[in-house]
């Protein structure tokens, strides 16, 4: 009587179920890598963004220290004009050469932030 109750289970079953596991745990194993991938992604992009960010920073440091040295540089030459028509003379040449300037800064900031965001994008398509 013990051999009329024991449950066998089909070999046909048995293999279905054994590649449905092996199925299973392919598409886990390659949901797992490709999770991994993008985190390795995410890093490198914020590595690159903050590594970026930093290049940027120092670049407006750099423009500003100069834009600083040169309103001292102003503000001395003021202060020696022998006139009122000296005085306004230097203001406009130091306005003039300021606005050329900036116009090359705000380029020269844009190429840098370009540059970055360019640098980013190709690792991260890379990837």
């Amino acid at each position: 009587m013990a051999a009329e109750n024991t449950f066998e289970i089909p070999e046909q079953i048995r293999t279905f179920a054994e590649k449905s596991v092996e199925q299973a745990k392919k598409a886990v194993d390659d949901f797992i890598a490709a999770t991994h991938k993008a985190v390795d992604k995410v890093e490198t992009s914020s590595a690159e963004v903050q590594s970026g960010a930093l290049d940027l920073n120092k670049k407006v440091l750099t423009l500003a220290e100069q834009n600083l040295a040169t309103a001292f540089e102003h503000a001395q030459k003021l202060i020696k004009a022998k006139d009122a028509q000296e005085l306004l003379s230097l203001q406009g040449e130091y306005l003039k050469a300021q606005a050329a300037s900036f116009g090359e800064q705000v380029r020269q900031i844009g190429d840098a932030a370009a540059k970055t965001v360019s640098s980013i994008t190709e690792k991260v398509t890379k990837g």
